[in-house]
């Protein structure tokens, strides 16, 4: 069948039919507009093609997903981007609208992309970020002494602290633990 070929072995081919439904050649299985989301969320070329024409309906579809998403509370549209959006319909602007808007979205793809990393790099630089780490490993050690089987909890990457005295009632031992964490601390403030 020509319909379900494709030029790209990696695209998957939807029919929908007059029913509304959708079906995934590919699973050989009916799947609904949620299932699609997923799959471009996921990264899956796919084509939908109406079943009774062969017509590629793929940008049908993909605005209905977009207004689902809308509908359901994960608003991401800003109303004044919808009015200029739809204002440009019928403009003479209206044919580079699309390239524009792709562009827009492959530069903030890459730039989101850049960031993240650059953020992460900054991390393992950053002596706040540092210093951020260290107090959180004191509180858990402090939290540990102060409440046996705390330690288990904190993370492993945490410095363990003094175990905590068998006694409850032995203040030498948390005085002298308390002595360890104030040390660190005047250590992290030089």
């Amino acid at each position: 069948m020509a319909e379900t070929a494709s030029n790209d072995d990696n695209t998957v081919i939807i029919k929908k039919y007059a029913n509304r439904r959708l079906y995934n050649t590919r699973s050989s299985s009916y799947i609904t507009l949620d299932h699609l989301s997923k799959m471009t969320r996921e990264g899956v070329d796919y084509k939908v093609l109406d079943a009774k024409t062969g017509a590629d309906i793929t940008h049908t579809i993909l605005t209905q997903i977009i207004m689902e998403e809308e509908s359901n509370g994960e608003q991401m549209l800003p109303v004044n981007f919808l009015r200029e959006l739809i204002s440009m319909y019928g403009n003479s602007m209206q044919s580079l609208i699309p390239h524009y808007l792709e562009a827009s979205m492959e530069n903030f793809r890459a730039n989101q992309s850049k960031l993240a990393k650059a953020f992460e790099d900054s991390l393992g630089n950053n002596p706040l970020a540092k210093l951020a780490e260290q107090n959180m490993a004191m509180f858990r050690a402090a939290s540990s002494a102060f409440m046996p089987g705390a330690e288990k909890a904190a993370d492993a990457k945490a410095p363990t602290a003094t175990p905590p005295a068998s006694d409850p009632g032995d203040l030498s031992a948390l005085r002298d633990q308390m002595a360890d964490i104030q040390k660190r601390l005047d250590a992290l403030g030089k």
